[in-house]
């Protein structure tokens, strides 16, 4: 399988409505490793689409627990599972995961019995392995050396990830406000893949929410990063192409890509790629 990152889903934040994209999910193909980085709404349509068997599923990642990161996740793996799932899926990351699968479990209880003794399928429970991440501790997915890095994410803990085989880097930023940290996490990457936010646009997407008030603006300013400064840190990196996802916002009519890229001008000039939905980004 050819090496690359396909991002599944490309919105900052849970919300979807008419015509908008979906919240994170990414899938990287590395030395022949498959893994599935965050899995918010739509990351299992996402996988399908690109023509991932969801029954050879086997690596999941999650940088943190904000619903639109994981909120898709025991969906996912049910729905891998009463498509054939037979091997263990290994799913790394925060502490909380764990409760999170065993309060799945415990809801679709009624329909994972029956599966069982109706149509023969193995216990599900026992084909998930949940795994804490201890940034402390690089760990190995198949060939994959894998780093992980705590970002600057109020309130909410979140990890970034550094995947590496074969000469090969790929960097996943997770949440975070601007982190200067993070340039040498990502130092040399082949791609770094950051989330991005667009000051002048926020004040129209914090109305048109609804149901928040001033504290999510003060959210977005404390705790996620400006595609300005996502540039900046991309620069000061030295790696070989940018792509920015997890976008606030991603469904403003108003701002499009010439803006996302008058955002980064002056800031990054090599390779870059603005996050949609089923983008493939060649390593």
């Amino acid at each position: 399988m050819a090496d690359f990152v396909a991002l599944l889903g490309t919105k900052g934040g849970p919300a979807i409505r008419t015509g908008s994209t979906n919240p994170t999910s990414s899938l990287l193909s590395l030395a022949g490793q498959v893994v599935v980085v965050d899995c918010g709404l739509g990351v299992t349509r996402g996988l399908v689409d690109q023509g991932i068997a969801l029954k050879d599923l086997d690596q999941i990642v999650i940088t943190h627990l904000h619903s639109d990161h994981y909120l898709e996740l025991g969906p996912l793996l049910h729905t891998a599972w009463v498509a054939g799932l037979k091997t263990p899926v290994t799913v790394r990351g925060p502490e909380g995961l764990t409760d999170y699968w065993r309060h799945f479990l415990a809801a679709m209880q009624a329909d994972i019995a029956i599966r069982i003794a109706d149509e023969g399928r193995p216990a599900l429970d026992r084909l998930v392995d949940i795994r804490v991440v201890d940034p402390a501790s690089p760990f190995r997915v198949g060939p994959l050396q894998v780093h992980a890095m705590p970002t600057d994410h109020p309130p909410v803990p979140c990890l970034a990830y550094r995947f590496e085989a074969e000469g090969k880097a790929v960097v996943f930023s997770g949440d975070t406000a601007h982190l200067p940290a993070l340039a040498g996490f990502a130092l040399g990457a082949d791609l770094l893949v950051h989330e991005a936010m667009l000051a002048e646009a926020l004040p129209a997407l914090v109305a048109r929410v609804g149901n928040g008030d001033g504290r999510l603006m003060a959210h977005l300013m404390r705790s996620h990063t400006l595609a300005s400064d996502a540039a900046r840190t991309a620069t000061a990196a030295g790696v070989r192409a940018l792509a920015l996802h997890h976008l606030v916002p991603s469904d403003d009519p108003d701002y499009g890509e010439a803006e996302w890229r008058q955002s980064i001008a002056g800031h990054w000039d090599g390779p870059f790629h603005l996050g949609r939905d089923g983008l493939r980004i060649a390593i």
